[in-house]
């Protein structure tokens, strides 16, 4: 199956494996852009879809990535406190650049460059989640405990 998958797809699937995880990347059908397009694609809530958001450093540049719940808003403020500087969406070309695939698509892992990274706390609520693998239509089922290895990341509160 993994010969199967498309370029992006495959990429986050060697990713997860070059990490040791066992987790099998699925590409669908049915968009999973969204969160709630992606929770209705794999029959979940949307608060176990796993999203990442790519933002950036007003001032550095630098970009941020968050994984957050698919139900909860990223607490700008908090990011900025967290990021020692104010921040903002990074933009398309942004998003590729420092991650390598289209947004709509970033996965947790498998980026271009080293990101700093926060995971909502919400996500740890839930026994499995759902996260982007490469494209609008590919994803893959994990333990939300397995984030923090999988991207560097530390758990905080970051949720309106």
């Amino acid at each position: 199956m993994r010969e199967e998958l498309r370029a992006s797809a495959r990429k986050v699937q060697e990713a997860l494996d070059a990490l040791g995880f066992g987790f099998q990347v699925v590409e669908l059908p049915d968009s999973t852009r969204t969160a709630k397009e992606a929770a209705a694609a794999v029959g979940c809530t949307v608060g176990q879809i796993a999203k990442s958001l790519v933002f950036q450093g007003k001032v550095s540049g630098r970009p941020l990535l968050v994984i957050a719940s698919g139900s909860n808003r990223v607490d700008e403020q908090r990011l900025a406190s967290l990021a020692g500087e104010p921040v903002t969406f990074a933009d398309a070309d942004v998003v590729r650049t420092a991650t390598g695939f289209v947004i709509g698509g970033v996965p947790p892992t498998g980026h271009i460059q080293s990101l700093e990274t926060y995971i909502d706390e919400d996500l740890m609520a839930f026994a499995e989640i759902w996260a982007a693998a490469g494209t609008p239509f590919a994803v893959f089922k994990l333990h939300p405990e397995d984030l923090p290895h999988m991207t560097g990341g530390q758990v905080v509160t970051i949720a309106r």
